[in-house]
């Protein structure tokens, strides 16, 4: 199921979704998740044009190749894709951000045309069996925008604590916006796969 993460690329399979490493060649994926208004207004930064799209890519690959390694910044795919121009087409994306030896922090997003179908869950899910399994963190702290219910309906299934509000927390579009905290205990992650 899993690579060892101290050994090269990681690739994990879940359900529904397959997570890997990004290439130079997601460009469509990634501009399909930070370019689009409908996903970025959950997430903690604003729509990002072309030039900036290329930048984050850039970024996220040479900071995979860094070890030791501090996030884990993976492109989500579909294991049963709807056509064959999505075969391994990211669709999205799962980043944990190793905050020190024994936590992270959790960021997701799909593209908006692919919302709904169970992706998003799935990728959480297999993220988790990464990070408490391979891992071995303690502890995995999520964000989650105040008005993104669908988002806190699905860290809340996956079992995680609310913890409480960060005040002013993220600044998009040009003014503030809280997050609701919450975090999972390795000890509360049921392994694997039971969810």
């Amino acid at each position: 199921m899993t690579t060892r993460h101290d050994e090269g690329p990681v690739a994990l399979s879940g359900h529904r979704v397959r997570l890997r490493e990004f290439t130079l060649a997601d460009l469509d994926g990634v501009r399909g998740v930070v370019g689009d208004d409908r996903v970025t207004h959950f997430l903690s930064f604003n729509t990002r044009n072309e030039e900036q799209a290329q930048e984050l890519l850039r970024t996220i690959v040479e900071r995979a190749q860094q070890r030791p390694r501090s996030e884990y910044y993976l492109a989500i795919t579909p294991l049963q894709p709807e056509s064959a121009a999505d075969v391994d087409k990211a669709i999205g994306f799962t980043r944990l951000q190793r905050t020190n030896e024994h936590s992270g922090r959790l960021v997701y997003a799909i593209a908006h045309a692919h919302q709904g179908r169970g992706y998003a869950g799935d990728a959480v899910r297999t993220l988790l069996d990464f990070a408490y399994g391979p891992l071995r963190l303690h502890r995995v702290t999520a964000a989650v925008g105040p008005d993104n219910r669908p988002g806190l309906a699905l860290v809340k299934r996956l079992g995680f604590t609310r913890e409480g509000v960060l005040r002013d927390h993220v600044r998009v579009s040009g003014g503030w916006r809280d997050s609701v905290l919450f975090s999972m205990l390795a000890p509360e992650w049921p392994s694997p796969r039971a969810v």
